[in-house]
C-alpha cells in the first residue's frame, strides 16, 4: 500500500470541521462527506494518484460515504486529537473548501450522484467500493466533459496557486511545476 499525505482520515474530518466553524458555518455529516471525497480524488488528481488519506468510500443513496467516519460521527463529533497536517496537506485543503465549501449538501450530493465514479460503483449495488483509480482518472482529466458532469472543475482548477513574496516584496502566485503531455524519448 501506498503511503497517504496524512496518517488518519479524521485529521482531514477535523480540518474540515474546524475550517467550517472559523468561517461560522455548521458542517453537516453529509456534506462533511461529499467534501472529504472531493479532497481524496482531487488530491490524487494533483499528485500523481497518491492517496489524501487511508479513506475508502462506498455508494450509497444519499451520494459517497466513508463509512468509518460515519460511524464514528454517527453520534456527533467525538474527542479526537488534533495533529497538525502539513503545509502542503493544508493549502490543498484550503483550495477545496474555497472551491466546495459554500454549496449546499444537497448540491454536492447531486453532482457527485451525476458522475462516473459514482454511478459505477452504485449500479454494482449499495456499499459498492468507489474505485480511487476511477476517482483519479474522472478528476484528474485536462478539460470538464460536456452534460451532467460539466460543473466539474479538473483538479488544476481546483488547486489555487501558492502566494510567496519575491525579494523585493511583491506578492507572486506560484504552482508545482509539472511537465505537459508527458516525456519523449529522443
Amino acid at each position: 500500500m501506498s503511503r497517504t499525505a496524512v496518517p488518519s482520515t479524521f485529521d482531514v474530518v477535523i480540518w474540515l470541521n474546524d475550517r467550517a466553524l472559523n468561517d461560522g458555518e455548521y458542517l453537516q455529516p453529509a456534506k462533511l462527506h461529499r467534501l472529504l471525497f472531493l479532497a481524496q480524488a482531487y488530491y490524487g488528481a494533483a499528485f500523481a494518484g497518491a492517496k489524501l488519506a487511508p479513506a475508502t468510500f462506498v455508494a450509497e443513496e444519499s451520494g459517497p460515504v466513508e463509512p468509518d467516519v460515519w460511524r464514528v460521527y454517527s453520534s456527533g463529533r467525538p474527542y479526537i486529537e488534533n495533529v497538525p497536517l502539513p503545509e502542503r496537506v493544508e493549502q490543498f485543503l484550503d483550495s477545496v473548501w474555497r472551491r466546495f465549501g459554500s454549496y449546499s449538501a444537497d448540491y454536492l450530493g447531486d453532482m457527485l450522484r451525476g458522475q462516473p465514479p459514482f454511478c459505477d460503483a452504485f449500479t454494482r449495488g449499495t456499499r459498492s467500493e468507489i474505485a480511487f483509480a476511477e476517482m483519479v482518472a474522472f478528476y484528474g482529466r485536462p478539460r470538464p466533459q460536456e452534460g451532467k458532469t460539466a460543473a466539474v472543475p479538473a483538479a488544476d482548477e481546483v488547486l489555487r496557486p501558492r502566494t510567496l513574496v519575491t525579494a523585493e516584496g511583491k506578492a507572486v502566485n506560484v504552482r508545482r511545476w509539472a511537465p505537459k503531455g508527458g516525456t519523449k524519448k529522443p
